[in-house]
């Protein structure tokens, strides 16, 4: 008979991942060289082969200069490009339809100047009521910014009593009876604070049958579960790349724009140098001659150095594919969660992420009972070595990525929880 520990080396011999491909931190605490980093939901791990790939760019500014923009290996003039078919893959989207720009508020903002027009009745912004905050300041000041009350403009749809995460058929609900007066539909596809994955396709219908546009923020949706955007008819998207792409802290993000929109003259659009077709952009005219494809949407000289860690776990994603790291999550997190049964049964603790493997992603949300989740996730660490994320004032959130988490992290993080949070006297 395996004890839980012996059953996770097992497990992680037979479902090894691809841990040797990052450096994982050294632990500040408890019996093991490296920590359980079971944070990635908040910033992915460093790919070994990203120093080198940045290096070789740095390289090639310092003996090309300004050449670099034609003559350097990865040539700087067209470097985005490189990104964009890997990234289109990643979401199931078409490489006109797809390009990796900004960051993920910047974009939002971009696409809402396009895609949120308020007119008549039809002004409503639908999100979650547990969107993230920036989320929320975005949908608010563009409100303001079209001269309306965001406390009356913006619907916050919340969970039923009782319940912690939203249900797919509240909002396919709300938008069947409220829906002539919704403009836009902007949620989260996986929800930061509870881990529930939306079903991304009824609601994208949903909205579109009641005449609303739907956009989807998916920061903890990319790189966790599969993505089909350009089949669900999504109108638009934008995620960013340090969660679950590992492309390190502040990392540039993507957009998606569905091809129905392309090429249309009557969409507003904010313009810059890059927001200009390739092919005259150094002809230096001063009206913008927009390509038909999402690359429109640009506007700024891409940053090369921050394209580089973006490219290189692209490629990553394209050798591993997401189709055997959705296998490999069901699996860890399934096996994280029957540890945490285990746990959570006698002590003031309660996961409210869904139960159901098809309603949530990787990250497994625990409530405490008591006391201070950010203090709780510090003893984690430095008593066990364990790396969480703690989102105040009481949800530890638990992502065992399966890129490069193991089953015995998994087992560290329980047995840490266990031995940090007291059982309740019966």
């Amino acid at each position: 008979m395996h004890t839980p520990e012996q059953e996770a080396h097992r497990l992680d011999e037979a479902d090894p991942g691809h841990r040797h491909l990052f450096h994982v931190p050294p632990a500040d605490g408890g019996d093991h060289p490296e920590s359980a980093y079971l944070a990635g939901n908040s910033l992915g791990l460093q790919p070994r082969a990203t120093r080198d790939e940045l290096l070789a760019d740095l390289d090639a500014w310092g003996r090309l200069g300004v050449e670099g923009h034609l003559e350097a290996e990865r040539a700087w003039l067209p470097y985005h490009e490189l990104l964009t078919a890997p990234a289109a893959r990643l979401v199931g989207g078409r490489p006109a339809e797809t390009v990796v720009m900004n960051s993920l508020t910047v974009n939002l903002h971009l696409l809402m100047v396009s895609f949120y027009r308020p007119a008549g009745t039809r002004t409503r912004i639908v999100i979650e009521d547990a969107a993230f905050p920036s989320d929320s300041y975005a949908v608010r000041s563009q409100a303001r910014f079209h001269g309306l009350d965001p406390d009356d403009t913006v619907i916050r749809l919340r969970p039923r009593a009782g319940e912690d995460a939203l249900r797919t058929e509240d909002v396919t609900d709300y938008l069947a009876a409220e829906g002539d007066r919704v403009a836009l539909v902007l949620l989260g596809g996986v929800n930061y604070l509870t881990g529930e994955l939306l079903d991304i396709p009824a609601i994208t219908a949903a909205g579109r049958a009641a005449g609303a546009v739907v956009g989807w923020d998916l920061a903890h949706a990319v790189g966790n579960v599969p993505l089909a955007l350009h089949d669900w008819d999504v109108d638009f998207a934008a995620w960013c790349s340090y969660k679950y792409l590992n492309s390190g802290p502040g990392a540039l993000a993507g957009v998606f724009v569905h091809e129905r929109h392309l090429g249309d003259p009557d969409l507003p659009r904010f313009e810059g140098w890059w927001s200009t077709a390739a092919a005259t952009r150094f002809e230096m005219t001063p009206v913008s001659r927009p390509p038909a494809t999402v690359e429109a949407w640009q506007i700024s000289n891409p940053p090369i150095f921050a394209m580089g860690p973006v490219r290189t776990s692209l490629e990553l994603f394209d050798t591993v594919g997401m189709t055997a790291l959705r296998a490999r999550s069901l699996r860890l997190t399934g096996w994280l969660e029957s540890l945490l049964d285990e746990v959570t049964a006698d002590r003031p603790l309660r996961v409210v992420t869904p139960r159901d493997p098809a309603r949530r992603g990787c990250q497994l949300s625990v409530r405490i009972g008591a006391g201070s989740a950010a203090e709780l996730t510090k003893r984690l660490r430095y008593e066990h070595g364990v790396i969480a994320d703690a989102r105040e004032p009481d949800v530890v959130r638990f992502a065992p990525v399966p890129l490069y988490s193991t089953y015995h992290d998994c087992w560290r993080a329980a047995a840490a929880l266990a031995a940090t949070v007291g059982q309740v006297a019966s």
